[in-house]
């Protein structure tokens, strides 16, 4: 196995980050295949994987660490009262939203563990919330990666735009979680 390459080194950071339910490098992983860097389904099945194995040990600490994770949710008293709505709206369905919002997907799996939910339904419910995540977000990425390259293609030639447009989207989030926080 040759450890100087990126395709070796790819599907180790597609099973780090896919642990830590990144959305970015599932996309990139799905950009990549599209240019022939990687194996579109190896890269698939390493996030899923790594997906479903990141949110069960979430949902183990909070189980059967509770104080431990307890102190350091405190600061996060916002995003626990919007997860619990989510899991009180949606219930299940909540493990599957979950992986796509940022700032509740750490949450929802320790929310729902700290709630006493059962352990062997979670990790059912999140084996197909894995699969349909990272075949979303991948085959996305994939199928749109002509699109992808050439909005890379103008902000490399234009860099100016990538800054805007980080702070045009970010002020847009922040209007959207701002008026469903007082919808709540």
């Amino acid at each position: 196995m040759d450890f100087s390459s990126l395709e070796t080194w790819g599907y180790l950071a597609i099973a780090f980050f896919s642990f830590g339910g990144s959305l970015l490098i599932v996309a990139t992983a799905g950009v990549f295949a599209y240019l022939g860097h990687i194996n579109l389904t190896i890269a698939l099945i390493v996030a899923i994987i790594s997906n479903f194995m990141g949110d069960n040990f979430l949902f183990y600490i909070g189980k059967y660490y509770k104080e431990d994770v307890k102190k350091y949710t405190t600061k996060y008293r916002r995003q626990l009262a919007l997860t619990k709505l989510l899991m009180k709206k949606y219930g299940v369905l909540s493990i599957f939203i979950q992986k796509f919002i940022y700032g509740v997907k750490t949450l929802i799996p320790i929310i729902m563990a700290l709630s006493k939910y059962d352990f062997k339904k979670f990790i059912f419910f999140n084996f197909f919330a894995s699969i349909f995540f990272v075949l979303t977000i991948g085959l996305t990425a994939y199928y749109s990666s002509d699109a992808i390259i050439k909005i890379f293609d103008v902000i490399k030639d234009k860099p100016y735009l990538a800054p805007l447009f980080l702070i045009i989207l970010g002020f847009f989030v922040w209007q959207y979680l701002k008026r469903f926080e007082k919808k709540r």
